[in-house]
């Protein structure tokens, strides 16, 4: 029997960083995902391969039950198989049964964006993986790769929500999020691929005392929420940006690279990487192509 899985890429809006401190954030899911297709096999054993949205195959590999309940590691070339052994065997802890109930999987995955993107590569293949054992996505991602879980809300949902933790607990709501001024809004690649867990671990070590700038972010959410025009957007944008600046110790993107820009631009989650959001009254593609930027998406190109 075969049984496919999919999920949702993500975007974090706001509230990156402070998110794991309590703040509420505003997060997208993408029109861009990833597929898993799991069918019986033999062997005991889990015959695995990752597609890449170009259809090439980006990982591969055999790995024995016994791997993944032992959690076996390999040599440090096979760092991508030792990472999904252990995201397996995080999943072998809540629930046995899926490796105790049968005799061995044919496990395909499928992007339907270039895993450099950072749209959601890992926390898409952790909530497939969970449907696909029957466990609790928040609980597989706290046990094996850590970070808020605003990425599996994204991955789960097919609306924009607002995502906040309590006292370690995940809570998602649906936002109201449908800007009339959308078609302003674009997606810049700009080609630094970010570690999430290398910029949380900068992000522990600079902040102070974050409680105030938790309660300014969850307000600064509620306001971008509210935004009725594009003007209003882009002042509270950059009044995000300056306040994450200022935590992070970092110059902001727009001041790093695009001094001269006329509109907005805003990181979204690690900083300096990955996709940035423009917010401008022009269309931007001319800009950003002539500073060698060639990756431009509309809002409605990127967002579900």
């Amino acid at each position: 029997m075969k049984q496919t899985f999919y999920s949702n890429g993500k975007l974090l809006i706001s509230g990156e960083y402070v998110v794991l401190d309590g703040a509420k954030a505003l997060a997208l899911p993408t029109k861009f995902g990833q597929d898993l297709i799991v069918e019986e096999s033999k062997n005991n054993q889990i015959i695995w391969k990752s597609f890449d949205c170009d259809k090439k195959i980006w990982f591969e590999a055999i790995i024995d039950f016994e791997s993944i309940q032992k959690k076996e590691k390999f040599s440090e070339e096979e760092a991508t198989k030792n990472t999904l052994i252990e995201i397996l065997h995080e999943a072998f802890l809540l629930n046995p049964s899926f490796l105790e109930d049968s005799k061995g999987y044919k496990v395909t995955t499928q992007l339907t964006f270039p895993k450099n993107w950072g749209l959601g590569t890992s926390s898409t293949l952790i909530n497939n993986i969970a449907q696909w054992t029957r466990v609790d996505a928040f609980k597989l991602l706290k046990n094996s790769f850590g970070g808020s879980g605003y990425d599996i809300a994204n991955a789960q949902n097919n609306f924009p929500i607002i995502y906040w933790l309590d006292n370690g607990n995940s809570l998602v709501e649906k936002a109201d999020f449908n800007p009339s001024f959308s078609k302003h809004i674009y997606f810049v690649y700009l080609n630094k691929k970010q570690n999430s867990k290398s910029a949380i671990a900068s992000y522990r070590s600079k902040k102070n005392s974050i409680s105030e700038t938790v309660s300014t972010i969850s307000n600064l959410t509620s306001e971008i929420l509210k935004a009725e025009n594009l003007n209003q957007f882009e002042k509270l944008l950059t009044e995000h940006e300056k306040i994450m600046s200022a935590i992070l110790e970092t110059p902001t993107v727009k001041e790093t690279y695009f001094k001269d820009f006329k509109g907005s631009i805003k990181s979204l989650g690690a900083w300096g990487g990955d996709f940035v959001m423009v917010a401008s009254e022009e269309n931007p593609k001319t800009y950003f192509q002539g500073k060698g930027f060639e990756t431009i998406l509309s809002y409605e190109e990127m967002i579900l």
